[in-house]
């Protein structure tokens, strides 16, 4: 775990760093440079010549915040590219996603703060004929009588590192890395319909991961900032248990983990983040 997080925060600092330099041939900020001076003697004397570039500051030391983000996704029968080759298919599924926050800048562009969140999914499918004559001949069946249901509630709270990169010399855009310690618990409900008659299992789940998470933001109005941040993955590790409809355990449980880094089109969020007490305000 400690080999696991010094590699991420190892990537976390080169591509801030990279941003730093190309926000430098962007507008014009040039990096610290050094001066090198030959006198008599062999004696070389070494004068760092000071840009000034971290004078570009996206929010400033002792700045509380707080906001929300939220994501939200549909997916029904409409949007299926299969329709060709199944009739009468019904299915449909979303997921919404609602995440309050606050924290504090201990530092110019550093802050720290918390998390909570709440998700909700639900998938069902009821229905399809399915014909491939056009492809196989012969082929052809039907799944009347069976049916699928999922739904699932999922309640979080998360301890985040986020550090800010702006892109103007006024600090109106920028962007920011974010680490993040996340703690879940969630419940699902799944059902299975054959012949007629519905079976039900119910598992819990608890997780912890830790995340990487950048994403971009802007100052829509002075105090208010827009964000767009995109879940990139990280280190989880999942305890699931088993019920039956009546809450009886079943004995069925499972543990794993994964390190993974890749765009999750669910974890693509848009926030509001409100700047109280704006120290910018001081600074004009």
């Amino acid at each position: 775990m400690k080999k696991i997080f010094m590699i991420l925060t190892a990537l976390l600092v080169v591509s801030v760093s990279q941003v730093a330099d190309a926000q430098g041939i962007l507008f014009g900020v040039q990096r610290d440079t050094t001066k090198v001076e030959r006198k008599k003697g062999g004696i070389i004397q070494i004068n760092r010549v000071n840009r000034d570039i971290d004078k570009n500051v996206f929010a400033y030391k002792k700045e509380w915040i707080c906001g929300v983000t939220a994501s939200y996704g549909t997916l029904t029968s409409d949007d299926s590219e299969i329709a060709m080759i199944i009739d009468n298919l019904k299915f449909g599924g979303s997921i919404v996603s609602v995440k309050p926050c606050f924290g504090y800048f201990y530092r110019n562009n550093l802050a720290i703060g918390a998390r909570f969140g709440y998700t909700h999914m639900a998938a069902n499918f009821d229905n399809a004929n399915v014909n491939l004559g056009n492809f196989i001949d012969g082929i052809e069946f039907s799944t009347d009588g069976i049916g699928v249901n999922y739904l699932s509630n999922a309640y979080s709270f998360a301890l985040f590192h986020r550090a800010y990169v702006p892109l103007d010399r006024r600090g109106r855009f920028g962007v920011f890395g974010e680490l993040e310690l996340e703690g879940s618990y969630g419940r699902s409900n799944f059902g299975f319909m054959y012949s007629n008659e519905w079976h039900r299992s119910i598992s819990d789940t608890y997780k912890v991961a830790f995340n990487f998470n950048p994403g971009v933001a802007a100052y829509v109005f002075p105090n208010v900032c827009a964000t767009v941040s995109f879940g990139l993955g990280g280190l989880r590790y999942n305890h699931i248990k088993q019920f039956d409809a009546q809450m009886n355990p079943t004995g069925g449980t499972r543990n794993f983990s994964k390190l993974a880094f890749r765009l999750n089109i669910t974890e693509i969020n848009i926030g509001v983040t409100v700047h109280l007490w704006s120290k910018k305000n001081e600074q004009k």
